[in-house]
This record gives C-alpha cells, structure tokens and sequence, in this order.
C-alpha cells in the first residue's frame, strides 16, 4: 500500500527510521556523557558510549543494533534559527550514513559555531571521519573511558 495512503506502512518496514536513530531522553544524554570521554574533531566535540540493552530505550519499531545519535546545540551557537540549520544540516548527514555507526551504540555530536559557515561536503566529510573512528573503537573495544570521580 502506498505510503502516502498509510502513514504507518513504515513501522513494517526493514530499514532504520530516523527517528529511531536519535537519543531523545535526557536520561540517555547523561549517561552517554558519564560513560565516556570527550573527543575532539575540527569543528565539533563527540562522545561515543555502547548502549545498555535495555528494551525501554529502545523503541519498538527499532531494529536491535540501531545506533542511535543525539545533536546538542546550545544558544552559544546562535539564533534559533542558525542552531536549527546547524540541526537539520546534521541531521541529513546522519540519515545518509547512520549505516556506518556501530550497532548498539550511542553518538552525541557537539557541534562549534563554525558548522554553520562551513561548505556541506566539508561537514559530511567530518561527520563520516567521526563515524569511522567511533567504528574503529567499537570494533577494537577502545570506547574510553569516563575521566576518574573527583575526590574531595
């Protein structure tokens, strides 16, 4: 049936939706950011964290090793209207190559005010080479790990 006529004829669907691809709770924001490091790339921070296998985290129209990929874009980088470019040109990029993540892992891409002037090819560049490295450690089991708690 067509799309169109069906609007729920994706959930059937094999591939990976983008709204299953994104961490939506604060809750998975801040344990992505206590289970890792900050890393860094020229225009943007990261953090990389293998997700918990837990069924309420994952929705029910997701495949099982989904990654999933959270964009932070706080008012440091502008207006509304330049932070939500700054999203949906990230977000298209994401959509092209989520297929280059780890499955069962979790993504936050941080990006710096420069993101916004920088040419499209550039970014997806970028955002390709972070994917790859967060293969990479996935595959080697590198993930870092969070800087040791603070004694007092």
């Amino acid at each position: 049936m067509n799309s169109i006529l069906n609007p729920e004829s994706h959930l059937s669907s094999p591939t990976i939706g983008a709204r299953d691809a994104r961490l939506r709770k604060h809750a998975d924001y801040q344990r992505v950011y206590k289970a890792t490091r900050k890393q860094f790339s020229p225009s943007m921070t990261w953090f990389l964290a293998p997700r918990e296998q837990n069924q309420e985290t994952i929705p029910s129209t997701a495949p099982a090793a989904t990654p999933r990929v959270g964009i932070t874009a706080g008012k440091v980088l502008g207006k509304a209207h330049e932070r939500n470019r700054i999203k949906r040109r990230l977000r298209e990029i994401i959509r092209k190559h989520l297929h280059e993540l780890p499955g069962h892992a979790d993504l936050i891409l941080h990006p710096r005010r420069s993101v916004l002037e920088m040419e499209f090819v550039k970014l997806e560049a970028e955002v390709l080479r972070i994917f790859r490295q967060a293969k990479a450690q996935a595959v080697k089991g590198t993930i870092p790990a969070p800087p040791p708690p603070k004694v007092s």
